[in-house]
């Protein structure tokens, strides 16, 4: 067993390697896309890819995790909609505009939080609230239009922040259960998802007809990517404290926008900019949200 402060180490190192693959992961994505492989079908391959090949590894956990499969297949559904929302928002949308979309998470991990876990908000948490909502606001607002976000893919970004808010909550409640097991639950709630998507919109498949091996390629190495970062931020979550770990993660905004400006040219104005900065600045402050007597959600 490595000592106390080398496993810190280890958590702080994983989270941070989580969030910067996050930033960079939409990239390849995008690549796939241009291949003809579209979201929903690059989706199932990347996350099916850790599923069959180290899924199984978890299945003790999975069968000692019996009695929370009720808990463990919300959390599919929840980090699958999540994984599923964000990789069709950064395909369709602009990706930092996504991401801070995304980063609205402490606004809705509070309101789950509240009516799951019957915790409450002190003073700090309405405040950091305010600021979130302020920072959306902020971002959104267009003269004579209502804030909202302005197309399909921040809507998505918006749906996956919220998701991934409800995720944590339940990862909170769910602290019994093994981290591989949690992790196989993610992997299979994407495909699960994707499945159904598939199924909607069969066309997706057709590229298999004809991809190139450097195609297959990029997939097999997305999903690998992908099952590496689940494993991560379950061990980092499990071993660092919440308002740490999402400091961490907000390097994930920028690693993405550094690879935005490079890989496809894209800006932020100065009114996106002051609704980010309000954002980040209620991320960094989310973990003093709750009545200390009552704990802190994951966020």
């Amino acid at each position: 067993m490595p000592s106390i402060p080398l496993q810190r180490t280890l958590a702080v190192s994983s989270l941070v390697y989580a969030a910067a693959l996050w930033g960079l992961v939409w990239y390849p994505y995008r690549l796939l896309d241009q291949a003809g492989v579209g979201g929903i079908a690059s989706s199932f391959f990347s996350y099916a890819t850790p599923l069959l090949l180290i899924g199984w590894l978890h299945g003790r956990a999975l069968h000692t995790a019996r009695g929370h499969w009720l808990w463990l297949s919300a959390l599919g559904l929840a980090a699958g909609w999540t994984n599923l929302a964000y990789v069709l928002a950064v395909l369709e949308g602009e990706v930092v505009r996504v991401l801070l979309l995304f980063y609205l998470s402490p606004l809705w991990t509070v309101l789950f939080a509240r009516f799951l876990l019957h915790e409450k908000l002190n003073r700090a948490g309405w405040a950091v609230m305010a600021l979130a909502a302020g920072g959306a606001l902020a971002m959104l607002w267009q003269a004579g239009d209502w804030p909202l976000p302005r197309n399909y893919a921040e809507w998505l970004g918006l749906s996956a922040g919220v998701m991934f808010a409800a995720s944590n909550v339940i990862s909170r409640h769910l602290d019994s259960v093994t981290e591989g097991a949690k992790a196989v639950s993610i992997w299979a709630g994407v495909a699960v998802l994707t499945v159904i998507g598939l199924a909607l919109k069969p066309a997706e498949l057709d590229f298999m007809a004809d991809a190139e091996a450097a195609t297959w390629l990029l997939l097999l190495g997305v999903g690998i990517a992908i099952g590496s970062m689940t494993y991560a931020v379950q061990y980092g979550l499990a071993r660092v404290p919440a308002n740490q770990a999402i400091v961490i993660f907000l390097s994930e905004l920028v690693v993405a926008a550094i690879a935005a400006y490079f890989l496809s040219d894209e800006r932020m104005g100065v009114q996106e900019w002051i609704g980010a900065v309000m954002i980040v600045t209620a991320s960094l402050f989310s973990g003093h949200m709750e009545d200390d007597r009552k704990g802190k959600p994951h966020v």
